[in-house]
């Protein structure tokens, strides 16, 4: 029997509920936006939703606009890589906002990556401004 195509596809993307990571349940949606006030625990970031890959390594990429560490350097991009757990799966991929906010401010740009190529992608413009997100 041939290996069926994998399958993603972008459920949704923007604010969440705060995610707790050792939970299996993703978190609950609130609203579709690219654009995120940086308020101290705002989550944000996207569901897909992945097919016919079952134990395949899935790559993830979160590129933040210049996040310090201690010694006032920028960070590398957050990355690693998890294994698509079955053939019907929903993957949450996302941050949070945390003090201090003003390293946080700009442009994210989240990616998955599957066999080397970018299969989900969103980038997130977190902001302090009061425009109302849309």
């Amino acid at each position: 029997m041939a290996k069926r195509k994998p399958e993603i596809r972008m459920r949704t993307f923007g604010i969440y509920s705060h995610w707790d990571a050792e939970s299996k349940e993703l978190p609950r949606f609130r609203q579709s936006t690219t654009r995120v006030r940086a308020d101290v625990g705002v989550e944000f970031g996207f569901v897909v939703n992945v097919k016919h890959c079952k134990n395949q390594p899935l790559t993830y990429c979160i590129d933040h606009p210049g996040i310090k560490d201690e010694n006032g350097q920028r960070r590398l991009p957050f990355d690693g890589v998890v294994y698509i757990k079955t053939n019907d799966w929903n993957f949450y991929l996302g941050d949070t906002v945390w003090e201090p906010v003003a390293d946080k401010l700009g442009d994210w740009c989240l990616t998955l990556h599957l066999d080397g190529a970018i299969v989900a992608e969103k980038t997130f413009c977190l902001h302090l401004d009061d425009e109302v997100s849309s």
